[in-house]
């Protein structure tokens, strides 16, 4: 078995509890874990110079900032204790890091397994190259069970329901909670080793034994077809005349193909689907999330909403593809184009003064621009962008 070499660190022990999106603390010591009472406990060395029996509680997962999904995370209590004798015995042994986070409700929503999990837990465990333990708060085995060969890249160990486990497991090092550098994004300043969204995307081709690492280069003469895939969404936000955008692709030289992202989708069927194609389209959504299985230098085209926030959807979106050596195009639909000019009169706020409803917050916004929209593209707008992502791929 590969050692990480834990145990030949010197006894040390940080929290941050100020960050706005995480707590995490690290603790390099004797370290014990009893999951089901939700305690872990160290004892210090003396040149720590920790206080006697202190305990520090943190919620370890990555949306501290969000109320609501905070309050069903389960709290962690990490407790100093000089006298070994109130310390619970070791059941179980191990010589590498283990890792306790919280996989909370948010969990199931594509674009928050990779925000708020995948990609944090990347970012903070990555460096041990498999030699590193999962325990999970809050675990829904469905939902691991569908990021199951991602999360073997990442652990060469079985998992541990954290909240369920009754044995005490022993550790030289543990890390509680995640490192997160916002929404799908990370800034390899801050990641050990430098890694970066491109180091990401690749351990996601190969976890689901993806082929392809490059778009196809439409270099004079090349006889491949350019390979368009549209993300169809059968709810809110829905592509009403996909037909008409199907057509127009095909008379561009695209063979196109339309696929739907959601809740149970099977994630590698619907990789391999994504990974095949050089230009991928859809309306913003956790269905974009699939860019992390698009080949290098593919193209991402984002449809903005109409009444949305163009910044608020790159951030969440553009700026991770770009990141992963993507190519970029939004897409701003006009109100002409949304089927809420069959809801609302021409001359309502909702048309005149989308800002009125954004600074009502989230929920204001979400339900009207995202919820109640769907979408009716025109073809003549939307045929050069299309023309575009082929030069990009030149």
């Amino acid at each position: 078995m590969k050692n990480d070499k834990s145990s030949d660190v010197p006894p040390t022990f940080s929290c941050d509890l100020i960050y706005f999106r995480s707590e995490v603390c690290e603790i390099h010591s004797n370290v014990r874990i009893h999951g089901n009472s939700s305690s872990i406990f160290f004892t210090p060395d003396q040149t720590m110079d920790l206080e006697a029996n202190k305990t520090w509680r943190i919620q370890p997962y990555t949306r501290k900032f969000d109320n609501y999904v905070m309050k069903s995370v389960r709290e962690v209590a990490i407790r100093s204790i000089y006298d070994s004798t109130g310390v619970p015995k070791c059941n179980i042994y191990h010589n590498i890091t283990a890792v306790v986070f919280s996989s909370s409700c948010y969990m199931g929503n594509f674009f928050h397994d990779f925000s708020d999990v995948l990609l944090p837990l990347f970012i903070t465990a990555r460096q041990f190259e498999g030699e590193v333990q999962i325990l999970i708060a809050n675990m829904n085995r469905w939902r691991i069970e569908k990021h199951k060969k991602f999360l073997n890249q990442i652990s060469n160990y079985e998992i541990i329901d954290f909240n369920t486990e009754t044995q005490v497991h022993c550790y030289p090092r543990v890390i509680v909670g995640l490192y997160s550098h916002g929404d799908f994004q990370m800034v390899p300043s801050n990641t050990p080793n430098n890694y970066s969204m491109v180091d990401f995307a690749r351990l996601m081709r190969r976890a689901y034994s993806l082929e392809r690492d490059f778009a196809v280069n439409l270099v004079e003469g090349s006889q491949r077809k350019p390979k368009l895939l549209i993300i169809a969404r059968n709810h809110t936000r829905k592509i009403v005349n996909i037909d008409e955008v199907v057509a127009v692709g095909e008379e561009l030289g695209f063979e196109v193909v339309v696929g739907e992202s959601s809740f149970s989708t099977n994630v590698e069927e619907f990789a391999r689907v994504v990974n095949s194609v050089d230009v991928m389209v859809g309306v913003h959504g956790a269905g974009l999330t699939n860019e992390v299985f698009l080949p290098t230098n593919a193209v991402l085209i984002q449809i903005v909403p109409f009444g949305f926030f163009k910044t608020l959807a790159e951030y969440y979106f553009g700026i991770g593809a770009n990141n992963m050596m993507l190519k970029y195009i939004a897409y701003d639909m006009s109100e002409e184009e949304s089927t809420l000019i069959d809801l609302y009169p021409r001359d309502s706020a909702v048309f005149r003064d989308p800002e009125s409803f954004q600074s009502q917050g989230w929920r204001a916004m979400a339900k009207l621009y995202l919820d109640e929209q769907n979408v009716k593209l025109n073809m003549t707008k939307f045929k050069p962008v299309l023309t575009r992502a082929l030069e990009l791929l030149r």
